[in-house]
């Protein structure tokens, strides 16, 4: 697994997922599409999106002219997709669960559309946090409880996975820009990306030390030392590894 991009280049497409992304919303929001505000926020969730990884950039433009000619076209029918079919229904019972209190969404995250948001599964596998890219389905457990069936980004069917959305779905963490430093706190919930000689994962931990450094040519030279939620192991990393919860950087504005 690659660690989550922070820059981009200029923008050339859209991919196939976010085709299918906008293709819904479209259906959904129709004339609120254009809406500068609307195509602004869309343009950020999507830079964040690990599918937009060594992709340029979008920019609100291109949303909004994607908007009005697939408008134009007719295309704001019902999307063709089996997965985008589900998503009004998965994301249903998302907010169904944020309204039973998920203890992993942020009170900054309760007024936020779902369906603008990008979301992270924790793997039964391994316990390590992986990108959704498609919510395939759902089913109610006789314990009340909700799982959602998901593909993660980058991977193919065969890795998919039946996942609690209480305990293990959220909104999707973000990477920080070299001047966002000064956003990590000690105590923050942090999600760092783990190398070891067999594997390198994306795992939640927590911000123990802060070690300001002057920064140079390549960036934040700050040091964070971190203890992973899973093993209680500790390591002193650097800002390219990190990704920060929502709740945090909204805190930090």
């Amino acid at each position: 697994m690659d660690l989550r991009p922070r820059q981009r280049q200029s923008f050339s497409g859209f991919t196939k997922s976010e085709v299918q992304r906008m293709e819904h919303l479209l259906n959904e929001f129709k004339e609120q599409c254009l809406e500068k505000e609307f195509c602004k926020k869309l343009a950020r969730l999507l830079n964040r999106s690990s599918g937009r990884a060594g992709k340029p950039a979008v920019n609100w433009n291109e949303v909004r002219s994607w908007f009005q000619k697939n408008q134009q076209n007719g295309l704001s029918k019902e999307s063709s997709c089996n997965e985008a079919k589900e998503t009004p229904v998965v994301t249903e019972a998302l907010a169904r669960n944020k309204k039973i209190g998920n203890p992993k969404m942020a009170e900054g995250e309760k007024n936020e559309d779902l369906s603008m948001l990008e979301f992270e599964a924790k793997s039964l596998k391994d316990g390590a946090w992986y990108d959704v890219d498609t919510f395939l389905s759902h089913r109610f457990l006789s314990s009340g409880d909700i799982e959602v069936h998901v593909r993660y980004v980058g991977f193919g069917a065969e890795e998919d996975e039946w996942i609690n959305i209480r305990d293990s779905v959220r909104v999707r963490s973000v990477a920080l820009e070299h001047s966002e430093c000064r956003k990590v706190k000690v105590g923050d919930l942090v999600v760092c990306f783990q190398e070891r000689q067999d594997q390198a994962r994306y795992y939640d931990a927590r911000v123990i030390e802060v070690q300001k450094r002057w920064h140079d040519v390549r960036g934040c030279r700050c040091l964070f030392l971190i203890r992973y939620d899973h093993d209680n192991s500790e390591e002193k990393v650097r800002l390219r590894r990190l990704c920060c919860r929502p709740d945090i950087l909204a805190k930090s504005e």
